[in-house]
């Protein structure tokens, strides 16, 4: 990591006090992890209003809405086993720009068949901006920085689930669905620009010692015990997550609480508590330990499921917030333990948890889809449940010393 405090771009910051020139800097990087993520779940809040577009099953459009998590996680592999060759600032902001191409071809897409490949298109632009700038975080900021600025773009993309799919849910229902893919477009095309303007240039970081093929990196993080376990928490997290906030949305919409598609977006105002509990993950895990710390986040997600399954709107909503408010806290905390866990190559290891997570999030989006439309939401939720409880046993795995 340098020891040079975080740079942006020398024309886009007048001369101003350290500490009002840092938070103008934690505001623009949040913006940036705002954009970059904003199309991964906003699509989730319109999904019965695509299943009736495309005449499928919820299961169907929850697995072509989710299966961009499958580019995320070839992306995410891809960039760690290239990354010491690019450029950081050109590729995020490259791949923001290009990410525009898929969003807005997805306003015209004819079938379910061509949705689903654009939006394996989004995941792979989408994860190598996402890669890209975590390494540019971890190389640009100096040790007293890293974990406010950590903080502020993990805060933004918590911010995009929510503002994302609120959007979305409002310009479908007002202007129709193609409206809502241009504007996303739109979207990305700021995020590119504002990566351009704002972020210095920089090249990728020279690795001391002799240069490492990233399989053997990846075998090196296979056998570590502590990183096995976190791979398997990140994908068993985002498997619940993507249960639960896909096909929420097909019992919010029908009866008895049958709220209408702009109502549905308002309903992810669930994520508020999120905003404030993720950032705290760090110092949590700091004061009683990794392993217990996860345990918390996946109880409070565990006693949510409880509310979801009540047959009214006041339940339903208190355990998304709780179900939020545990996956985000504990994937925030997987997060951070990867980089402790690593014995070497750390973008390497990073690059293995993402591809896990993402993956989970399909085999979620797949199997829990199939729970749905043959049992049920009680038999989703069951679902969910039984993840959670594995990854709890997961995290035994993580050593006490390990904190």
């Amino acid at each position: 990591m340098s020891n040079s405090s975080l740079e942006l771009h020398p024309s886009s910051l007048p001369p101003m006090p350290k500490a009002r020139a840092m938070r103008l800097r934690s505001i623009i990087v949040g913006v940036i992890g705002f954009l970059t993520l904003v199309d991964l779940f906003a699509t989730q809040a319109i999904l019965p209003t695509l299943a009736e577009v495309y005449d499928v099953t919820p299961s169907a459009i929850g697995l072509a809405v989710n299966v961009c998590t499958i580019g995320m996680a070839l992306s995410c592999l891809g960039v760690a086993l290239i990354s010491g060759r690019l450029n950081r600032r050109q590729g995020i902001w490259i791949s923001l720009a290009l990410l525009a191409i898929p969003t807005s071809l997805l306003a015209v897409a004819p079938g379910l068949a061509s949705f689903a490949a654009l939006r394996i298109a989004q995941g792979i632009f989408m994860a190598a901006a996402f890669a890209l700038t975590m390494a540019y975080l971890a190389e640009h900021c100096s040790a007293e920085e890293i974990a406010g600025t950590l903080a502020a773009y993990v805060t933004g993309v918590v911010a995009s689930n929510l503002v994302g799919r609120l959007v979305a849910a409002t310009v479908s229902d007002l202007l129709g669905v193609g409206a809502n893919f241009y504007l996303f477009a739109a979207l990305n095309l700021a995020g590119a620009a504002l990566v351009f303007l704002n972020l210095d240039r920089m090249s990728p970081m020279a690795s001391p010692g002799p240069a490492r093929s990233p399989l053997a990196s990846w075998a090196d993080h296979l056998n570590n015990p502590a990183l096995r376990a976190t791979f398997g928490i990140g994908f068993l997290t985002l498997f619940a997550f993507l249960g639960i906030f896909t096909y929420v949305n097909f019992v919010l919409a029908a009866a008895p609480i049958s709220l209408s598609p702009m109502s549905l977006g308002i309903v992810y105002f669930v994520f508020l508590p999120s905003m404030v509990t993720t950032p705290l993950a760090g110092a949590v895990a700091g004061r009683i330990g990794t392993r217990p710390a996860l345990w918390g986040g996946l109880a409070v997600a565990a006693a949510g499921l409880v509310l979801l399954v009540q047959p009214n709107l006041v339940s339903v909503l208190g355990g998304m917030v709780l179900v939020g408010v545990g996956t985000f806290f504990v994937q925030a905390l997987a997060t951070g333990f990867i980089g402790r866990a690593a014995r070497s190559d750390r973008a390497a290891a990073s690059g293995l948890y993402l591809a896990s997570y993402y993956v989970g999030g399909l085999t979620g989006a797949a199997l829990l889809g199939q729970l749905f439309d043959r049992y049920g939401w009680e038999a989703c939720v069951a679902g969910v449940g039984l993840a959670l409880a594995i990854a709890a046993l997961v995290t035994v795995r993580l050593r006490i010393d390990d904190r």
